[in-house]
């Protein structure tokens, strides 16, 4: 078994450049083995934040070759920081960014829908704010960065990806099926373009939240961009009942043209 995991260890990580097709990075999501040969490859980086915490995160780093690179801050499901979404950031790195996988549950995760809704309810959001802010900061400053950067999650993530491009100015902010319940006082923060990826078939994240974000964003003069597929929440996640392949695949398409387009590729 030991020597299978290593082969297959290593079949991964050669192959880790060339991940961009959604085939095989769907398979690497979706099987624990490899999603977790691939979170191994990533750099633990720790940091104190403004406020004094103590945060760690998973850094992916592109080839030496195409340093310094735009840089991009992940955030993760309700499930906390798992081996798939190191994995998201690992396929970043691939594709010539500098990712960073940010841990808002301070090492805590989860298996199960109630020990997600525990931890995502036990969150102390000026904490996560600062945490979100301290690491965007430092990924703007990092000598391996060209100061360009992102903020993209997914689901509890989303909604903390457009939560920290409010805190702290970003040169672009992906959204996938995250909370967007604002106002067009608080959108005014906003610096950078803003993408966001939808279910039709999602009962949580909705049309009707959807749309009240988009009128809110016009009003306040926000440049946006929405997409929606016919799928259900949490498309994008190939270990969940509700994944949608070719959805999927066409929204990671969008999230890495509208990443280039915004703030460049190394």
């Amino acid at each position: 078994m030991k020597l299978k995991m290593d082969a297959d260890r290593r079949t991964v990580l050669k192959g880790l450049g060339a991940l961009g097709g959604a085939g095989s990075l769907s398979t690497i999501l979706a099987t624990p083995a490899l999603a977790e040969a691939v979170a191994e490859t990533l750099e633990t980086v720790t940091l104190t934040t403004q406020a004094g915490q103590l945060v760690t995160a998973s850094l992916a780093t592109p080839q030496d070759t195409k340093l310094p690179a735009p840089a991009i801050i992940l955030f993760h499901e309700w499930w906390g920081l798992n081996d798939n979404i190191r994995t998201m950031a690992a396929e970043l790195a691939a594709h010539g960014y500098l990712a960073l996988a940010v841990d808002l549950y301070k090492g805590a995760f989860a298996t199960t829908p109630g020990q997600a809704q525990g931890l995502m309810s036990d969150l102390n959001e000026e904490d996560a704010g600062d945490t979100a802010t301290s690491w965007i900061n430092w990924l703007k400053t990092d000598a391996r960065s060209t100061g360009k950067t992102a903020t993209l999650g997914w689901c509890f993530g989303g909604g903390w990806s457009l939560n920290a491009s409010l805190l702290t100015p970003v040169d672009a902010t992906i959204i996938y099926y995250g909370r967007v319940n604002k106002t067009a006082d608080e959108l005014a923060a906003l610096k950078g373009p803003v993408l966001g990826q939808f279910g039709r078939q999602d009962k949580f994240i909705n049309e009707e939240m959807v749309s009240g974000f988009e009128a809110e964003m016009t009003k306040a003069g926000k440049d946006f961009t929405t997409h929606w597929y016919s799928a259900d929440h949490a498309f994008a996640n190939p270990t969940s009942a509700r994944y949608d392949e070719p959805d999927a695949s066409l929204a990671w398409s969008r999230t890495l043209a509208f990443l280039e387009e915004h703030i460049g590729k190394a």
